[in-house]
């Protein structure tokens, strides 16, 4: 199985148009005898690059986008920076004769590498035992990594630089990823695998794993990065460890300390690269760790199965032989997949708005997304053409996840994200929210912003600033802005500004009661027809709601709403006549369910369900006249598109590949029109012709041209 070349240097080619990077010229300068890589069969516009702490951290954590990553063909690429030596013993801990078994960290090493690249060869072939190949390269000049090409796909790579993990989730460690981050420690030495091409250890710098990073994202252009969370939500009872050093001080949270650390690097990395000339834009998707397991079950029941079938193979559940007398799978994890809470859920930090999509003063629509950290601005053609033009920077830098554009009265639009500044000397590791309004128009019509201005945080302490959730903006009659984020308690905050300026302090919602909320990111807020305004967000139970009596009174709580649980991100749409109606997902069967709350301040009931097409995260929803609008991921990671006179309507077959929350609008002639960004960084939208099962037109890429490779159902 381990078929280990010589010493040589995968060497980047800098602008990879796809597959370039594996193309033969790229393998100049090897002796002979050395690994050639299958030259390229076709040429993708997308890659993605998986960067993580521990060999199972995306098959827990990215999956099922990591398997269709993998198998839609593209260049999908694995950075594993520990090697999760643990204490050495391949066994499930405190299982009978534990105690007893040698500490043999190097052999457990490598039965984890194994473990993962068979699953990863599954996900990609169907056959677990599909070979690769396996070599020593370098990121960094005096810097030994070990590489795993898939040689069935050879556009499947696994690369491990195997720095020492933590070995504890929580107590504070010198020498570890975070220890290294903080400055605990001024290397981080590596540890050798049993039978790797890499014969010695090495030790890292700070900025060398920074370095390390950045030199595989200029090998591969990235058009889509994943990390683990940076952000994790922080233990309600912070434990104590005698004897820590002041360096390594800090709120304890929910996840490995090596999941948050590797997110950390990651994103200096993405800022290192963004600074320096690349080809391609980035897209950044951040998981939620082991904080999942506290939360409802975002995935249907087939697709936790097939997740866990995945993971017992990295678990070397059925105790096959892979030909390595190192092992062939974590027995750590083992067959325990189907019993942790880890397996049934799937959680994208940043939650997503559908209010990415708005129409400009001549009736054509503008789009705005992040890459590169920073917003990109697409505008129409025509009015209705469903023809973009090449996005344009609408500034900002170190943006996360997600942008919402906001439409003033006068037609001006103004836009609201969060920012992450990175840790310097005397500059605080901090996140705030931010925001620029239009203040102009380019050549070609598109609106022209301002400079980006903080809003700040409701967390004043840095630390704490990191869990305050994304922004989600809304504007009252008398043209007031308001700002609602998620606190660091689990409250809402709001920040409000006549005309999007002059904004007051920010301020917490109060409670129906006198115990606090907890709630989870995903709030949403909207203005009804009565003027009132409306915000709800879910707990792990139900959904709490705030509403004002009426233009510009204080916004109160309801009291329960008698909501069941959600899976999180919620979306509100106005009624005609002054209701609101709710879109969220019902835990463990990913279904979409709508609640109404009519006008007449009636309660809160469930009126609809959808027909069930798996899926996860947030659900679009737009209420044209009597036509409910829905657009949501299914089980296969393609956009699905439903339209109901009232109520949910069918699921139109066919759907596209895409990230994030899809954006909905009205266009001139009062259609709805679903936008979608593609893994490729270009815009695809569909429009709306009625309902029913024809309820939309084709899927239009960017260009006009019509999508030739639908899925359906």
């Amino acid at each position: 199985m381990l078929q280990v070349a010589g010493g040589g240097l995968v060497v980047g080619t800098g602008a990879v148009g796809a597959w370039q990077w594996l193309a033969p010229d790229a393998q100049r300068g090897r002796r002979s005898g050395e690994f050639t890589a299958r030259p390229a069969k076709a040429a993708v516009s997308e890659s993605f690059v998986h960067i993580m702490a521990h060999a199972d951290d995306s098959l827990y954590f990215m999956n099922p986008e990591l398997e269709q990553s993998i198998r839609s063909g593209a260049p999908a690429v694995t950075v594993c920076l520990t090697g999760g030596e643990s204490d050495g013993r391949n066994a499930l801990s405190h299982s009978p004769g534990y105690a007893k078994l040698p500490e043999q960290r190097p052999e457990f090493v490598r039965a984890r590498i194994n473990g993962l690249r068979e699953a990863t060869a599954h996900m990609a072939t169907g056959d677990w035992l599909s070979p690769w190949t396996v070599e020593k390269t370098t990121l960094l000049p005096g810097f030994e990594v070990e590489l795993q090409t898939l040689k069935a796909a050879p556009q499947v790579q696994l690369v491990f630089m195997e720095l020492v993990e933590a070995r504890v989730m929580r107590a504070p460690r010198k020498e570890s990823l975070r220890g290294l981050w903080l400055g605990a420690a001024p290397v981080l030495t590596t540890l050798v695998p049993a039978g790797s091409p890499v014969e010695r250890t090495f030790q890292y710098s700070r900025q060398q794993v920074i370095d390390s990073l950045t030199a595989v994202l200029e090998r591969y252009q990235p058009t889509v990065v994943r990390t683990l969370d940076p952000n994790p939500t922080h233990l309600p009872k912070q434990p104590q460890y005698a004897g820590t050093p002041p360096v390594l001080e800090g709120i304890s949270r929910h996840d490995h300390q090596d999941h948050t650390a590797s997110a950390h690097f990651a994103q200096a990395a993405l800022a290192q690269y963004w600074g320096r000339k690349h080809t391609r834009p980035t897209a950044v998707d951040s998981y939620v760790g082991y904080e999942v397991a506290l939360l409802p079950n975002s995935l249907d029941a087939a697709t936790t199965a097939h997740k866990i079938e995945i993971l017992d193979i990295y678990g070397w559940a059925d105790g096959r032989d892979c030909g390595d007398p190192a092992g062939c799978g974590d027995r750590k994890v083992g067959n325990r997949s189907k019993d942790t809470r880890w397996s049934d859920n799937l959680r994208h930090r940043a939650t997503g708005t559908q209010r990415w999509v708005q129409p400009l003063p001549d009736g054509r629509l503008a789009a705005f997304a992040i890459l590169d950290g920073r917003v990109q601005c697409w505008t129409e053609a025509r009015t209705g053409s469903g023809i973009w033009s090449k996005p344009v920077p609408a500034g900002g830098s170190m943006l996360e996840g997600q942008v919402q554009a906001l439409r003033h009265a006068d037609g001006t639009l103004q836009l609201f994200s969060v920012r992450t500044v990175l840790p310097a000397p005397g500059t605080a590791h901090r996140r705030e929210v931010v925001t620029a309004a239009q203040d102009g128009r380019m050549p070609g019509g598109a609106p022209a912003f301002g400079p980006w201005q903080s809003l700040g945080s409701p967390e004043e302490e840095p630390e704490r600033s990191m869990e305050v959730g994304y922004p989600v903006a809304v504007a009252d009659k008398d043209g007031t802005v308001h700002v609602f984020v998620k606190n660091w308690s689990g409250g809402v905050s709001r920040r409000s500004g006549p005309g999007g300026r002059d904004w007051t302090e920010w301020e917490e919602l109060g409670t129906a009661t006198e115990q606090p909320v907890r709630v989870e990111d995903g709030l949403d807020a909207v203005l009804d027809g009565k003027g009132r305004l409306h915000v709800v967000a879910a707990d792990t139970k139900t959904v709490h709601h705030w509403v004002s009596a009426g233009p510009g009174a204080p916004l109160e709580p309801t009291g329960p709403t008698r909501l069941p649980a959600a899976t999180g991100p919620l979306t509100l749409a106005a009624l005609s006549g002054g209701g609101v109606r709710l879109a969220m997902r019902q835990p463990a069967t990913a279904r979409v369910v709508i609640a109404d709350r009519p006008a007449d301040h009636g309660g809160w009931r469930v009126t609809s369900q959808g027909e069930s097409v798996g899926g996860y995260g947030r659900v679009a929803l737009a209420q044209a006249g009597n036509t409910t609008v829905l657009a949501a991921r299914d089980g296969k990671g393609l956009m699905r598109l439903s339209a109901g006179a009232g109520r949910p309507g069918p699921w139109q077959d066919g759907g596209v590949p895409h990230r994030g929350t899809a954006g909905l609008a009205q266009d001139a002639k009062g259609r709805p029109v679903v936008v979608v960004l593609g893994m490729d960084g270009q815009l695809s939208s569909a429009r709306g012709r009625g309902t029913g099962a024809s309820a939309f037109t084709d899927w239009i890429a960017h260009d006009g041209s019509v999508h030739s490779d639908l899925q359906t159902s």
